[in-house]
């Protein structure tokens, strides 16, 4: 039988975990805001490295544009994958007609939405690559020119 101090003692450890592992298991995923911040460096890195430069660097897992499941990718209005961070192998494939699990044009719907608004979210559904689960998608998209500078987040 557990004492009244036993159990108090107790409940105050499982409390002190539950706060220890709720913080910890969040920080896993990029935030809506780290992703706005991310899309806002790699705007300014285009404008100051050039095209060719900062495609490269977004399309190198594991550098200075990675971030858990954070990535960003370049797609021009016309569909065209011109950096990918997780997928290199769609940089140059025309996507305009992929469709989401859910059979949404997805990428036609970026490009449409560029073609009105300087900046915007985006919801699809796509395969996180942490979890390796498809799974709703919000992407914050930038547009530049005549592309989209995106990076999103899963899950919210």
């Amino acid at each position: 039988m557990m004492t009244r101090q036993t159990a108090t003692l107790w409940a105050s450890g499982l409390m002190a975990l539950v706060l220890t592992i709720g913080p910890a298991t969040a920080a896993e995923f990029a935030t809506k805001e780290e992703a706005v911040a991310m899309v806002k460096k790699a705007v300014v890195f285009i404008k100051e490295q050039g095209d060719a430069t900062a495609y490269a660097e977004f399309s190198q897992k594991g550098g200075q544009f990675h971030d858990r499941d954070l990535y960003i990718t370049v797609l021009g209005l016309d569909g065209r994958v011109l950096a990918h961070g997780q997928r290199a192998d769609f940089i140059g494939q025309n996507l305009i007609d992929a469709k989401d699990p859910d059979g949404k044009l997805f990428i036609k719907e970026r490009s449409d939405l560029a073609l009105h608004n300087a900046s915007f979210w985006q919801r699809y559904k796509f395969m996180n690559p942490a979890t390796q689960k498809v799974e709703v998608k919000d992407m914050y998209c930038e547009r530049l020119g005549e592309t989209n500078v995106c990076g999103g987040v899963y899950g919210t």
